[in-house]
């Protein structure tokens, strides 16, 4: 079992950039499946993006290509999701979370951070 704790949330308007954290504890990144998970007001809990391996395989929600990119640091066993031209639609809460091996199924994830909100304003 592996501990997550996203990070680096917070408001901004449409257009702007955020870079969100997953500091990762009790297991290395690299021999996990890692990704961003979010959730709207209303709707379900959606892949956002997913990496695997020293990125081998990625997978992008549509919603997200061109904009977003997942990205992991072995040396401080993080995991990050930076975003650009942030779009009032991608506010959700943001949930960082591993498994065991590669899947884009939201329940087999095994391992999940707290969430972190992303809130952007038109």
């Amino acid at each position: 079992q592996v501990q997550l704790e996203e990070s680096g949330g917070g408001l901004v308007q449409a257009g702007d950039s955020l870079r969100l954290s997953c500091k990762a504890s009790g297991g290395p990144v690299y021999a996990y499946t890692m990704a961003w998970f979010r959730q709207a007001p209303g709707k379900e809990r959606e892949i956002v993006a997913a990496l695997i391996g020293r990125g081998e395989l990625s997978h992008y929600n549509n919603a997200v290509k061109g904009r977003f990119t997942i990205s992991r640091d072995p040396a401080k066993n993080i995991v990050n999701l930076q975003m650009e031209t942030l779009k009032p639609e991608d506010t959700a809460i943001y949930y960082c979370a591993a498994a065991k091996f590669w899947t884009t199924k939201r329940s087999l994830y095994d391992d999940w951070g707290q969430g972190t909100q992303v809130t952007v304003s038109s």
